[in-house]
């Protein structure tokens, strides 16, 4: 079954750049928000949740204080991705979190509350 994109945005009152990307780039800040666990050894990430639920991705695309794009490994289609992208506001001084991620027509609203869900998490970890 061919997967739908979804694409989230998300305002955030986040004034620092640096911690942004790691929140959203590094192992230990996708922990504070995204799993309960992850490990990457630069090119694969494996998250966990929980103590069985783990799933391994591939980082494909990455720029520094812009986005990183990561494949599900076990993903069927080689086309699907999920992208945390960030960008600033220059009228307002904040961020936007762009979130890209794709999901069976009938699981595309339960995706979307899912993210809603991990971004609401992401700001009250960080404060933003």
């Amino acid at each position: 079954m061919k997967k739908e994109k979804v694409h989230l945005e998300y305002p955030l009152n986040a004034t620092s750049k640096n911690i942004l990307w790691s929140a959203i780039s590094t192992p230990t800040g996708l922990e504070d928000w995204f799993a309960d666990k992850v490990v990457s050894d630069d090119k694969t990430v494996v998250f966990h949740w929980g103590k069985t639920e783990q799933r391994e991705a591939a980082i494909v695309a990455i720029r520094a204080y812009s986005f990183i794009r990561f494949r599900w490994l076990d993903d069927e289609n080689d086309r699907n991705y999920f992208e945390i992208k960030m960008n600033y506001n220059e009228l307002t001084g904040d961020y936007v979190l762009e979130v890209t991620d794709f999901a069976d027509e009938d699981e595309a609203t339960d995706l979307e509350e899912l993210w809603d869900s991990q971004i609401s998490k992401l700001r009250r970890t960080c404060g933003f």
